[in-house]
């Protein structure tokens, strides 16, 4: 299981997607890749944009479907990035 500290590598206000496709390409799909979970944690995080969190997930769960979402854990969210992740999830999978 690995966890990622979104703070650490996107600040308070998550908003560079750049970040969000790099932790996307090193860092989650390789973990899922190999069955692994993945904990993204939003501790310290006040807001993100609807970009950040699609650069960040949209492509997994095109390439894992849906079960992806089994294996990522969204920790420390206020209401706010709950709202977004749900948004942009809810979107996907309309998607498929």
């Amino acid at each position: 299981m690995t966890q990622i500290q979104i703070f650490e590598k996107a600040g308070a206000f998550a908003e560079n997607k750049d970040i969000a496709k790099d932790l996307r390409v090193r860092e989650i799909i390789p973990e899922l890749e190999r069955s692994e979970e993945v904990i993204l944690d939003f501790d310290r995080v006040d807001t993100v944009t609807q970009s950040f969190i699609h650069a960040l997930i949209s492509d997994v769960l095109r390439k894992f479907g849906s079960d992806a979402l089994d294996r990522i854990a969204f920790k420390s969210c206020n209401d706010n990035i709950r709202t977004i992740i749900r948004i942009v999830t809810d979107y996907m999978q309309d998607g498929e």
